[in-house]
């Protein structure tokens, strides 16, 4: 990959005009396909190439009406059917237009071909049925429904040192992800022992890229810069073994974890940046000759890929200030504003039905298990001390503070990963917040509010649910056992069942969705529908078979000459949970032939018990087998 010259990679429609944007099309002819880019609910893009002469022939009429597409294809099921699969694509005029280049394809000698994408709403029977639109939706809502709560309870505004509601121009939502992944050489395997040792002794944490991850990590970070995303940083993450050099000077068996951060920018935009930089990542990296994953556990008993999600809320005002609704007016009295706690306090209160959202996949909960930096409490921290901000990297939600700048006071969520959809992800999370702060709106002194999110399990809450712990300071992992997380934060879902039940379980905060028609009942169920049939999919055809696979590796390798008592013992369970999980006999079925039974029947609860006891056995399975090879000569 080269770059030949110095073309344009970005266009902002909402500061230029249509006969700007016919111009620099014009004088850049190497731009020959314009593309839509919607995302479902299941966080596809959609990406058509359209010849750019059909965008300029009536720019204007084609950003007004779009394109049709059958909806079928799409993730939206019980929304466009096969009797009812119209979608409109309808180009976001407001949003930033990215011109993708493809660097196989040379246009001439100085350029490549390019490909205007512009992000886009999807229409079905005139309603937006997309994750972009969900989200718009939760901004202004979100903005209405807190101008009229301070209206109406001016003591919020003067908590933030504004005057009246007349004096805001506008809110500014700021949001920013960070995007951690995997890369390797193809058809190399991992180590997994190798692997846990180099996390345990942080070998690779911080530690200097070398070689073609060098390369594409620099060459990302130096075209996201083209894009005008503001990279921040890239370094390597804790997993990952060190490469070799070949005979022929080339890097081998790679296997690293990489980080890249950029700037905060708009919610909207922050989604949009999100998925540009996944290409981005995965276009740079791939030209190189090396693999990459988005996984949040790719690789078990290592670290998995997270993404944690910034989350804050500013008031533009008409004099030209900006106030951050989460600040206290005094940064070293108060943790929050009366809005940033009831922000807060919405957050944990409602995340029963933001999880759904966050966690999807039996991947992502894979990562969120002990031992790996990724939470698994409902839980959130503060800081030790409202005079010295902490970071505490075991909880759910960090409030992130700068004492010397109050505009960085923002909410860290930290159990996103790389496939998590962004968009739904901050909709539902914004919705959450709001019902916070409405809940909290006649409150006048904030230490009650951190009283109340500081309570201890066995007090009752104003807001909170009793017999639950929502604040702590201590490390969630090293400082409780299992049945103490339990006990304090509230049992956490295990599987994707076990979480998009919580919709039916809460109905109360699942109706907190639905305010402002942000969600609808509709849009619920189809994205319920489409991840729990992936769900299904994921367990019949690739979980069962992989666990399969490994199972038929487990192979006897003691023999008469030199077997141990210990290694008779070690086999012999290790064929007894073998045939427990694979072997049908006349009178019981394998666990994985009453797993398949289940999910053919579409008796859920009972495949996610199933689930939860072959994943139990499969980790017994695997230590003890880990056990008995290396007892062998």
């Amino acid at each position: 990959m080269s770059f030949l010259s110095n073309p344009v990679y970005s266009i902002d429609p909402s500061k230029k005009s249509l006969e700007e944007i016919e111009r620099i099309l014009k004088d850049n002819p190497q731009i020959k396909f314009v593309s839509l880019m919607g995302v479902d609910l299941g966080g596809n893009t959609t990406d058509a190439k359209i010849p750019i002469k059909i965008f300029l022939e009536d720019i204007e009429e084609f950003l007004r009406q779009g394109v049709q597409t059958d909806g079928s294809s799409v993730v939206l099921p019980e929304i466009a059917t096969l009797g009812d699969a119209k979608v409109d694509l309808l180009p976001d005029s407001q949003s930033n237009w990215i011109v993708d280049y493809n660097y196989d394809h040379p246009y001439d000698g100085k350029h490549y071909v390019g490909t205007l994408r512009i992000p886009a709403f999807l229409v079905h029977n005139g309603k937006f049925v997309d994750s972009r639109s969900i989200l718009k939706r939760a901004l202004s809502f979100f903005e209405k429904k807190v101008k009229e709560v301070m209206e109406s309870n001016p003591h919020l505004l003067a908590n933030l040192g504004i005057e009246k509601v007349s004096d805001i121009e506008s809110f500014l939502f700021t949001a920013a992800t960070e995007l951690e992944f995997w890369v390797k050489t193809p058809e190399d395997s991992e180590d997994i022992e190798q692997l846990s040792t180099s996390q345990n002794l942080k070998e690779q944490y911080w530690k200097r890229t070398q070689g073609t991850v060098r390369t594409a990590l620099e060459k990302t970070i130096e075209i996201m810069g083209r894009y005008g995303i503001e990279p921040e940083m890239g370094h390597k993450e804790v997993g990952g073994v060190n490469s070799t050099i070949g005979v022929n000077g080339e890097q081998n068996h790679v296997l690293e974890q990489l980080e890249i951060d950029w700037k905060y920018s708009d919610a909207l935009q922050a989604g949009d940046n999100e998925i540009l930089v996944r290409e981005l990542v995965q276009d740079t990296f791939t030209s190189f000759g090396l693999e990459v994953t988005f996984a949040a556990k790719p690789i078990e008993e290592v670290a998995g890929s997270g993404e944690h999600t910034h989350m804050g809320v500013a008031a533009k005002l008409k004099n030209g200030n900006t106030i951050n609704l989460f600040s206290p007016k005094n940064l070293k009295e108060d943790y929050l504003s009366l809005i940033g706690y009831g922000g807060l306090l919405g957050l944990l209160n409602n995340y029963e039905v933001i999880n759904p959202f966050v966690t999807s996949s039996t991947d992502a909960f894979n990562r969120l298990k002990p031992g790996f930096e990724a939470p698994v409490c409902t839980v959130a921290s503060l800081g030790n001390d409202v005079k010295n901000p902490s970071r505490n990297r075991s909880v759910l939600v960090g409030l992130i503070r700068d004492l010397d700048n109050p505009m960085a006071t923002r909410f860290e969520l930290r159990s996103p990963n790389p496939l998590s959809n962004t968009y739904l992800v901050m909709a539902s999370s914004y919705q959450g917040m709001l019902d916070g702060i409405l809940a909290i709106k006649h409150i006048y002194d904030p230490q009650l509010l951190e009283n109340e999110l500081s309570k201890s399990a066995q007090t009752e809450g104003v807001y909170l649910e009793q017999n639950r712990q929502y604040r702590c300071e201590q490390d969630i992992f090293k400082d409780f056992s299992v049945h103490e997380r339990d006990s304090l934060f509230g049992k956490t879902p295990e599987t994707v069942w076990e979480n998009f039940n919580h919709f039916d379980k809460h109905e109360k905060k699942s109706a907190t969705l639905l305010n402002g028609d942000v969600f609808t009942e509709s849009l619920i169920s189809s994205f319920k529908t489409a991840t729990l049939d992936r769900w299904k999919e994921e367990l019949l055809h690739r979980i069962i078979p992989s666990n399969m696979d490994i199972i038929r590796s487990f192979t006897k390798s003691h023999n008469i000459e030199d077997t141990t008592d210990l290694d008779v013992v070690r086999w012999e369970k290790i064929t007894k949970l073998k045939n427990y999980l694979v072997k049908d006999s006349l009178e019981q079925s394998s666990l994985f032939t009453r797993l398949r039974d289940s999910l053919n029947e579409n008796n859920l609860k009972k495949a996610s018990e199933l689930q939860k006891e072959m994943d139990c056995i499969m980790a017994e399975l695997r230590n003890l087998y880990a056990s008995y090879k290396r007892n062998i000569i």
